[in-house]
């Protein structure tokens, strides 16, 4: 099964950064706000139905594992959809690495203003050769030969991306963008927020990570991912208190020359997108991790061809080099990294 929940979890993701993109005005300075409102709504949702459903659940299978030495959880593959054994008390422990998460998100989806999405991707699905460079340095993760080629691949990549998006002729750039509805003007915050994703998103990495090793808290990763849900709703509490209270601005309206229904339909499928791919993520973690990792990491290879055919987004041959070295790395990453 890992293989169909694997496809359905690189669609769903692939997905998310597609309407993100498209729910993004680029004149709207809270437009990631919004985003990441319809996300925390969404998952906090699918929360909510894991709490209730799983108060009716039979039992929790088990099998005995010979690397633990004791009896382990052997969910049903349904069941890792929607089952959940969080207490409140999860919320807590996992808010600091859930928050790092979510505000990385948030910063992503502010980078969309800036930036061709064919970029940005595989820039922030980049994270984790830092999450795993850190953990080799902390001793819980090892470097062999292949994981350090990809390591090297992926920084060369945002390297090279960096450069030519940077030194590319502001006429050729327009050009290029002609068939898009985003106009994008040269700034080094447009590389630099997406690599800013990719640093905070490594470190919810090495946190999640170092719960495991640690041993810290006495939690699943069903209870985890919930904990992560609720998260996303305080966020979207967050979002709409900023921009209604704050900036005293209408909430789902994005300004003239805009299709506020398009846009609220995007925002409201980019939710469910990513929710959907974090589902089913979850359920190839308890399938074959191993197996379905791999293929779950090239998803930001199908993001750049949804930007390509939806969006219109056209990149220069050079920006295509770095992006396969980007590619490839990550691939190389799924394949052999044990993080």
């Amino acid at each position: 099964m890992y293989f169909i929940f694997a496809a359905i979890a690189l669609l769903c993701w692939s997905g998310s950064d597609l309407f993100s993109k498209m729910g993004t005005a680029q004149k709207d300075k809270n437009s990631h706000w919004k985003v990441i409102f319809a996300v925390g709504v969404i998952m906090g949702l699918h929360a909510v139905l894991c709490l209730i459903v799983s108060a009716f659940l039979p039992e929790m299978p088990q099998i005995w594992s010979e690397e633990e030495g004791a009896m382990v959880d052997n969910p049903e593959w349904w069941r890792t959809l929607i089952y959940t054994d969080f207490k409140f008390t999860d919320f807590i422990k996992y808010l600091p690495v859930a928050a790092i998460y979510l505000a990385a998100m948030v910063i992503g989806y502010a980078g969309l203003r800036y930036i061709e999405l064919s970029v940005s991707s595989p820039i922030c699905n980049s994270s984790g050769s830092l999450a795993l460079l850190i953990c080799v340095i902390l001793g819980w993760a090892k470097l062999d030969v292949w994981t350090g080629v990809g390591v090297i691949l992926i920084t060369f990549g945002i390297i090279a991306l960096g450069v030519v998006e940077y030194r590319e002729d502001d006429n050729a750039k327009l050009l290029r963008q002609d068939r898009s509805n985003f106009k994008y003007t040269k700034s080094l915050i447009a590389i630099l927020i997406p690599v800013i994703y990719l640093v905070m998103d490594a470190l919810g990495t090495v946190g999640d990570q170092m719960i495991s090793e640690l041993e810290l808290f006495d939690m699943s990763e069903f209870a985890s991912n919930t904990a992560f849900e609720f998260t996303s709703v305080l966020f979207a509490v967050i979002a709409i208190a900023w921009v209604k209270l704050v900036k005293k601005e209408k909430f789902f309206t994005f300004g003239d020359g805009y299709n506020t229904k398009a846009i609220r339909k995007s925002l409201l499928f980019g939710g469910i997108c990513e929710t959907v791919g974090q589902m089913f993520y979850m359920a190839v973690m308890f399938s074959d991790f191993s197996a379905g990792m791999p293929m779950i990491s090239a998803y930001c290879v199908v993001s750049v061809l949804w930007s390509r055919i939806f969006l219109k987004e056209k990149l220069s041959w050079k920006h295509y080099i770095a992006i396969f070295a980007t590619f490839a790395g990550i691939i190389l990453l799924g394949i052999f990294s044990d993080i």
